[in-house]
């Protein structure tokens, strides 16, 4: 069971996206936060697996308070709901450690797919944000284009550092040494343009949510 927390300051809100997880069926909401500072102090002593944070909630900047919220709870997956369009903060957000982004006049089915494809370990984002990031507005200089140009291998390692894998597991995995993966991962950073691993691992997410 996926645990669930929702901070947002609207009860209808909170209402309404408990009421889409309890018949979903494998999600447990296991608390709210109306504000910034309940949330930073619910992080730290509740266990959690999936934040839904609202974006304007008070006492909180929530875009620049992700990346905080990611280095010190890295397994957080978080979806960001808004009453922005999405082209205003979305991207931004996955800059900053987000999983997904939706606005909240969103329909329940796409409020759903976002939260599955958040737990799945995707990234959830529009259609047309979501091509416009992987293409980087520039098809020859696309995501996609540079993930065409990959090697089988390197394909491998990078599909396994998606899904949480260590030098060592990878290693093992694909029947080479350590010092092979971390080469790889050298060669996949530049290749993707990557700053660091995780940015490389959020790449690779993005590009098997966008199926490209």
């Amino acid at each position: 069971m996926n645990k669930v927390l929702i901070a947002d300051h609207h009860p209808i809100t909170r209402k309404g996206i408990s009421s889409i997880l309890l018949a979903e069926g494998n999600y447990e909401v296991i608390g709210y936060v109306n504000d910034g500072n309940d949330l930073l102090n619910t992080l730290t002593t509740t266990e959690i697996d999936i934040l839904i944070l609202e974006i304007d909630i008070p006492n909180l900047n929530s875009i620049t308070a992700l990346k905080a919220i990611k280095r010190e709870f890295p397994h957080i997956k978080i979806l960001v709901l808004s009453c922005h369009p999405e082209e205003m903060y979305a991207l931004s957000a996955i800059k900053y450690g987000a999983s997904g982004y939706v606005a909240k006049t969103a329909s329940i089915q796409r409020v759903l797919n976002a939260i599955n494809q958040v737990q799945r370990g995707g990234i959830y984002l529009n259609e047309a944000l979501s091509q416009r990031l992987v293409s980087d507005g520039n098809a020859t200089q696309g995501l996609a284009f540079k993930y065409k140009k990959l090697s089988s291998r390197e394909i491998e390692v990078l599909n396994l550092l998606s899904n949480g894998k260590r030098n060592k597991e990878i290693a093992a995995e694909l029947d080479i040494n350590e010092k092979t993966v971390s080469t790889y991962k050298m060669r996949l950073l530049k290749k993707l343009e990557a700053q660091n691993v995780a940015e490389l691992i959020k790449h690779a997410r993005l590009l098997q949510s966008s199926h490209v």
